[in-house]
């Protein structure tokens, strides 16, 4: 459907319409959904030539679309033009919109997760902390976007060992999304999810497993048995049985009589 239009916008509106090139974001963000990332790295990248073109360099869908290639490029691995991309439209949010606008604070947010995914950790850190603190001041402590930093910043402790502390923050967030959008939502289930995760890393293995078990029967009620993410609950679960499953048992020492 976005193609027949894109189609249509490009015969009556032109190739550089604002229109068309709206179209062409949206193309290009369902093939990046689908797997389709060279496709849309490509599309992305027509679409960030001609805002820039037409609207500037500092025009916030010139922004946007920067945004958009810059997380394609995140999700093929190629990390460094990743982050130098995220790092220019920080930069071009911050001198435009402010340091604490909401649009700058999400390319913070991006930008940190590139980092992470270098294992830049320390720097990663840094960031999310300070998009976090700009959150809760800015949006408060129960905005989505700060749950979005919170968590994202529990993944950072996760990946340096620091799971007490990863644990706590998970749990914090998961309050929040319970009592914001019930314990059902994707987001709610997503943080038990990552819970789970870090309790079995600790070797709470009796307590991840119940974590697990309970999201897997949230996702097969409200996604269905063969939804992505309810397979990956499946996974997940599995892996847990097998690692209890692995953890040596004491041997009963059997009492010899005298004959």
């Amino acid at each position: 459907m976005y193609r027949e239009a894109l189609q249509l916008c490009e015969k009556l509106l032109s190739r550089d319409h604002p229109d068309t090139l709206a179209i062409m974001n949206n193309l290009a963000g369902v093939l990046r959904c689908q797997g389709q990332y060279t496709g849309a790295e490509a599309m992305y990248r027509e679409a960030l030539q001609l805002y820039e073109k037409l609207l500037g360099r500092d025009h916030p869908n010139t922004l946007g679309s920067m945004n958009n290639l810059a997380g394609t490029l995140s999700s093929q691995g190629k990390y460094a033009e990743s982050e130098a991309m995220y790092r220019k439209a920080l930069q071009l949010k911050e001198n435009i919109l402010g340091h604490d606008h909401p649009d700058t604070l999400v390319s913070m947010r991006n930008l940190a997760g590139t980092l992470s995914s270098q294992g830049k950790y320390a720097e990663s850190e840094a960031m999310h902390c300070e998009a976090l603190q700009l959150c809760e001041k800015v949006l408060g402590r129960d905005h989505p976007d700060t749950l979005a930093n919170k968590n994202n910043l529990a993944e950072v402790l996760t990946r340096q060992g620091q799971y007490a502390k990863a644990g706590a923050m998970y749990r914090e967030v998961l309050q929040l999304c319970e009592k914001l959008l019930g314990r059902d939502h994707p987001d709610t289930l997503a943080t038990m999810n990552n819970i789970a995760g870090v309790l079995s890393i600790q070797g709470q293995h009796a307590e991840a497993k119940l974590m697990h078990h309970e999201t897997l029967q949230l996702k097969e009620k409200m996604l269905g048995h063969d939804h992505p993410d309810t397979l990956v609950s499946i996974n997940n679960l599995a892996e847990v049985l097998k690692d209890r499953a692995s953890i040596p048992r004491p041997r009963r020492c059997i009492a010899r009589h005298g004959s």
